[in-house]
């Protein structure tokens, strides 16, 4: 397995319209092979941002880098720069491979 996730630094007041856009748009990840799940994740805040993640798992490292050259994930994407006004800073990415599962 195979854990991709991006830290997002929300601007305080913006967590409504950052969570809309997730809930809102078709993330086309069921269409990928390999594609296990999805998690939205939101985290503590702070004096100028709440802290996301968003969270996927993959059955390998191989089909999380296949899923971001395809055109799912072209589609997937294809208007995140419309919303940069809700960001402090831009996302972080964190790649994990699972080395235990119980």
């Amino acid at each position: 397995m195979f854990i991709a996730m991006n830290r997002f630094r929300v601007k305080l007041g913006r967590e409504a319209d950052f969570e809309s856009v997730w809930k809102e748009r078709d993330s086309h990840l069921n269409e990928v092979a390999g594609f296990v799940s999805f998690r939205l994740l939101r985290g503590p805040s702070n004096d100028d941002h709440t802290l996301y993640a968003s969270h996927t798992m993959w059955t390998t490292r191989e089909d999380f880098e296949q899923w971001t050259k395809s055109e799912a994930f072209r589609k997937a994407h294809n208007e995140a720069g419309g919303t940069r006004d809700l960001y402090s800073g831009p996302p972080n990415f964190e790649g994990f491979d699972v080395v235990q599962e119980i």
